[in-house]
């Protein structure tokens, strides 16, 4: 077994989306083949919110996939497709645009005033860039939850996880999406493929991730200082640790635990054209995008 280093660790930065969202992104438009087949990763959260949330109106998507998690509050959606609903506390939506769709996500507070979750694009390959569109709905309820011996709760929400499936299918990179919780002084092993690009994003306490080139770890502290990036903010820790190639994570919680989502991918090794929601393989299919959208031809018939 060999331990996968921590390659960089970084802060999300604070950004503003759609109609005025304020979140922070772990990362997104730059280098986007630093995580293939991941594109982005955004942060969304609010505490003690009064009045209306600012959320992100009708706009389209091709190219990618989109999935929306949900720890607190709700959001509603519709797309082109003719879906609509809400997700709530635990759900998942996870959207292939494909060929071309549009669609709006409004985000509602919880009646605590509280909002969070995340999301992440992933890209398409090449071969199903224009897929027909489809939409996933993943209620709380039926994403499988493991808890081992130690008191380590693990959500699959994607992949084969130690053999519970997750409840997302068909997904063209074969995605690994875990929501991981760690208890306090916990020494934790989990298993990761070595073909498959890896990230941890930490959301809640702090811990340290073994390193084989840093045997007691990589502590994750408040400011850099070195190879140790502190994540021991009491109102929230929002830190990107990026792996290297080998096949276990080792990571050792701190005194008040770890939450973290654990998120690998296939990499596609693809070219990338890329313009804000649109993410093609060529500057001439951008182009048509672009094209397709202006002239009232972007949302493909259904065959």
């Amino acid at each position: 077994m060999s331990i996968r280093p921590a390659l960089t660790t970084s802060l999300a930065t604070p950004t503003v989306e759609g109609a005025g969202v304020h979140l922070h992104r772990a990362f997104g438009f730059h280098n986007p083949k630093k995580f293939d087949p991941f594109l982005l990763f955004d942060d969304f959260r609010q505490d003690d919110v009064k009045g209306d949330i600012a959320g992100f109106p009708w706009h389209p998507h091709r190219g990618i996939e989109t999935i929306s998690y949900v720890l607190n509050g709700t959001v509603e959606h519709a797309d082109s497709l003719g879906n609509k609903g809400v997700i709530g506390a635990g759900d998942i939506q996870w959207m292939t645009a494909g060929s071309g769709i549009m669609h709006h996500e409004m985000p509602i507070a919880n009646t605590q005033g509280q909002m969070h979750g995340f999301q992440l694009w992933s890209n398409l390959p090449a071969s199903e860039k224009m897929c027909a569109p489809r939409y996933q709905d993943i209620p709380s309820g039926k994403i499988a939850e493991r808890v081992d011996d130690d008191g380590t709760r693990i959500r699959v929400i994607a992949g084969d996880w130690r053999g519970i499936e997750g409840p997302v299918k068909g997904i063209a990179t074969d995605p690994v999406y875990l929501d991981i919780s760690v208890a306090p002084n916990t020494i934790k092993t989990l298993p990761m493929d070595t073909y498959r690009n890896t990230f941890a994003y930490v959301f809640a306490g702090s811990g340290r991730f073994a390193d084989s080139a840093a045997p007691r770890g990589v502590l994750l502290e408040k400011e850099v200082m070195g190879q140790e990036v502190n994540i021991r903010d009491m109102s929230g820790n929002r830190t990107l640790v990026e792996f290297g190639t080998g096949n276990e994570i080792r990571l050792e919680s701190g005194l008040e635990g770890v939450r973290f989502l654990l998120i690998a991918g296939a990499p596609l090794q693809e070219p990338i054209a890329w313009h804000g929601p649109i993410v093609m393989n060529t500057a001439e299919e951008l182009r048509q995008a672009m094209s397709d959208l202006r002239n009232d031809r972007f949302i493909k018939p259904a065959h």
